[in-house]
């Protein structure tokens, strides 16, 4: 094989191979603030890419030693893009923050996880 040809054989190989060109995430998760003072409020939207055996997104929040979570019911591709929340008075902690989308047998079909510090306040030190 010559040089050209191999240079393009591996090119080509690696543009379809998981390392390469990504598929889109069907589900994505931005959290806000990423660092804020306790107790916290956290803004979370989540990106869910359309599909008719989207049922659920789980959002969690865990540190450790405390958990919070919330179920979001989705209507298959019917139900929106974009899915915001609000998780209130968090304490302090390192937090990960996981989004779970659920199809209608709850099994998992994808995840997306973001940490978040929450810093003790004055009082709590």
């Amino acid at each position: 094989m010559n040089l050209p040809r191999s240079c393009a054989v591996s090119m080509l190989v690696l543009l379809t191979s998981p390392f390469g060109v990504h598929a889109r995430d069907r589900v994505t998760l931005n959290v806000s603030p990423v660092q804020t003072f306790a107790p916290a409020n956290l803004f979370i939207r989540i990106g869910i890419d359309p599909s008719v055996e989207n049922r659920g997104i789980d959002v969690e929040a865990e540190s450790e030693s405390f958990y919070r979570s919330s179920f979001v019911p989705l209507d298959g591709d019917r139900a929106p893009r974009t899915t915001t929340l609000e998780m209130r008075s968090l304490p302090s902690g390192v937090y990960e923050i996981r989004a779970v989308l659920l199809d209608d047998t709850g099994r998992q079909q994808a995840v997306a996880r973001r940490e978040v510090v929450v810093i003790p306040s004055a009082a709590d030190r």
